[in-house]
């Protein structure tokens, strides 16, 4: 069975039914100000009273103190996050035709500002979809659900893509869950993976910036792959082919992607490091797909003073927390560090921790920099609000006695789109910078 055809023994609502609950939600006076500043959440200390009948996960009307109509969102009384708006201009409900409206839209976005390969589709409450992840791998969906009022309308919605990526001659031909964050509990939500429809091989492969990838969407971190990066790790390799066959450092790894754009793009040594053996065996194998020959190092052939002991492209399982400090001690110098940690913090009340492992893994990779090489740093974290990041860097470029030289600022991909007013939707903040010794 294929997967259109599975959709089609499943029961979808009439286009244009009413999905909405009779029920209302009233917010305090004056309450809601992130949500009439573009914001879609609504917390529950800012809500005053529900009136009628209704299941969690429902879709209620959204009025403020007032009675004046907000529009229509998802509510979870589970949830600190009480409601998640769906829409703020609907006056007569939410009906499939408006959620498939909602799809096109962003299918159409996607193939305005990307190439549509592998991206992100869906985009939670950037896409104005609340909750709900989709990324698109070759012929192959991948979904996260982290909202109890999405479950409902996931498959829908999943088949409104397929339909709609359909029209412009693309067959999807699998979809793989992957919601299974710890951040579904917090909204009553089992963790759960799996497939959606006829399974399928969960190894999927991929071409990004001309490089080669076997994404295991099954049991890769997140969704199996960081699309969030492909612009910024373009933009890495475009640094090193105006360079002379450069030496790289690059810290966590994970599939390796910036460590094969840098090989690839003619860097003359390239060591990639991640704390994970799985990641770095994964990203042996997609060294070995673009025709590489990489070598797994132990860690006593990377801390010697002879640079020569590390050549090609090389990769090691280690702590970079760990590692760092031992190649400093040993004298090693490149002409390329990129650090691209996991998030640090996930909330705000841990920042200061995490500030501290940003401040130490940037000093240290600041002092294996050569003296105007270049370094490319990046948090993915939310709550490392921008300004902070920078307040870090410059922090560790003093304590490393550095100067630092803007290159460049960026983003995410613009297929993980930055919806102003929502700031949960804008994550990754990416440097480069010339390094150059205090003198």
């Amino acid at each position: 069975m294929t997967l259109s055809e599975w959709f089609e023994t499943q029961s979808f609502p009439a286009e244009e039914k009413n999905l909405a609950s009779s029920a209302s939600l009233y917010l305090k006076k004056g309450a809601g100000r992130s949500l009439k500043s573009g914001g879609g959440w609504i917390y529950d200390n800012e809500v005053d009273r529900t009136e009628g009948s209704f299941d969690n996960g429902a879709i209620l009307k959204i009025l403020d103190f007032d009675g004046f109509p907000l529009g229509y969102g998802f509510i979870n009384t589970a949830s600190r996050i009480r409601v998640r708006m769906l829409s703020r201009y609907e006056k007569n409900g939410i009906t499939p035709a408006f959620l498939r409206q909602r799809v096109r839209d962003a299918w159409a976005y996607r193939k305005a500002v990307m190439d549509t390969d592998s991206c992100r589709v869906l985009f939670g409450e950037a896409d104005f979809l609340p909750g709900l992840t989709v990324d698109k791998f070759g012929d192959v969906l991948v979904v996260e659900s982290l909202a109890l009022g999405t479950e409902p309308y996931k498959v829908m919605i999943l088949n409104m893509l397929a339909d709609a990526m359909a029209e412009d001659g693309i067959r999807i031909r699998g979809i793989y869950e992957r919601s299974d964050a710890k951040v579904r509990q917090l909204e009553g939500l089992p963790r759960t993976k799996g497939f959606i429809g006829p399974e399928f091989d969960t190894n999927v492969p991929i071409v990004e910036n001309g490089v080669r990838y076997l994404v295991d969407v099954k049991d890769g971190q997140k969704t199996g792959f960081f699309l969030d990066q492909k612009n910024n790790r373009a933009a890495v390799a475009g640094i090193v082919r105006r360079l002379q066959t450069p030496s790289v450092l690059d810290c966590f790894t994970h599939t390796g992607s910036f460590g094969l754009n840098c090989a690839l793009a003619g860097a003359g040594s390239v060591l990639s490091v991640d704390a994970s053996d799985l990641a770095i065996h994964q990203a042996m194998g997609n060294a070995r797909l673009n025709g590489l020959s990489p070598r797994l190092l132990q860690m006593e052939a990377c801390v010697p003073s002879d640079q020569s002991a590390q050549t090609g492209l090389c990769y090691l399982t280690a702590d970079v927390f760990d590692l760092l400090p031992k190649l400093e001690a040993a004298g090693r110098q490149y002409d390329l560090v990129i650090l691209d940690p996991p998030a640090f913090t996930k909330s705000r009340q841990v920042t200061k921790n995490a500030v501290k492992g940003y401040r130490e893994i940037n000093l240290r990779g600041m002092r294996l920099v050569k003296d105007g090489g270049f370094l490319a740093t990046c948090s993915c974290s939310h709550f490392m609000e921008e300004d902070l990041f920078r307040k870090t860097l410059k922090e560790a470029a003093h304590g490393a006695h550095r100067r630092l030289r803007q290159v460049e600022f960026r983003t995410q991909a613009p297929d993980h789109p930055i919806l102003w007013g929502d700031d949960e939707s804008y994550y990754l903040k990416f440097l480069i910078f010339q390094v150059i010794e205090e003198r």
